[in-house]
C-alpha cells in the first residue's frame, strides 16, 4: 500500500539519477520505484521514465520528470539533523561534491536545485539555549558559516 501522504519532486528528467544520489548518501533512503510514462506526455514519450518513488531518511518521495518549467527554491527544503562534524562534513560534502552549491547557515543545493539543510543537532540546541545571551552568541556564530562548524558553535555558546 502506499503512504497517505507522500512529497512530490519535480523534476526535468532528472528524477531517477536524483533519487538514486539521495539513496547513496542519507541513511535509510532507498530508491523502490521507477516508473515509465504509459503514453506520450508534453515532455516526453510512452516508456520514458515518468515517476520515481522514492525514501529520503524513511521520508516517501516521488519524482516527477514533469520538464523544465518549474524548479526547485528555498521555499521547500530537507533539514538533515546530524549528531557530530564527521556527518555534519560528510552529507554537506557529499551534496557540494555531486554538483552541488553551498549557501549559507548551513544550507546547500543539490546539483537539482533541491535545498538541504545540513544542521547539527548542537546548533539547535545552542540556538534554542534557555540563556538568551548563550542563544544570541550561537545564532551570531550560525549566521557567519556557510557549512556549520560544532567546535565554533558550542565555543560560541559557551561565551
Amino acid at each position: 500500500m502506499s503512504p497517505k501522504n507522500t512529497i512530490c519532486l519535480w523534476y526535468d528528467g532528472t528524477a531517477l539519477e536524483a533519487a538514486e544520489f539521495y539513496a547513496r548518501t542519507f541513511p535509510d533512503s532507498a530508491v523502490k520505484a521507477v516508473h515509465g510514462a504509459p503514453g506520450d506526455y508534453p515532455n516526453g514519450t510512452q516508456g520514458q521514465v515518468l515517476t520515481v518513488e522514492f525514501t529520503v531518511m524513511g521520508i516517501p518521495c516521488l519524482g516527477l520528470n514533469g520538464g523544465p518549467m518549474f524548479k526547485h527554491n528555498e521555499a521547500f527544503s530537507f533539514q538533515v539533523a546530524t549528531d557530530d562534524q564527521a556527518e555534519t562534513d560528510r552529507l554537506w560534502n557529499a551534496i557540494i561534491d555531486n554538483g552541488g552549491q553551498a549557501s549559507a547557515c548551513g544550507w546547500c543545493k543539490d546539483k537539482w536545485g533541491l535545498s538541504w539543510q545540513i544542521t547539527p543537532r548542537v546548533l539547535m540546541d545552542a540556538i534554542s539555549d534557555p540563556d538568551p545571551a548563550a542563544a544570541k552568541r550561537a545564532f551570531e556564530a550560525m549566521m557567519q558559516m556557510g557549512k556549520i562548524d560544532i567546535a565554533t558553535i558550542e565555543a560560541a555558546r559557551r561565551g
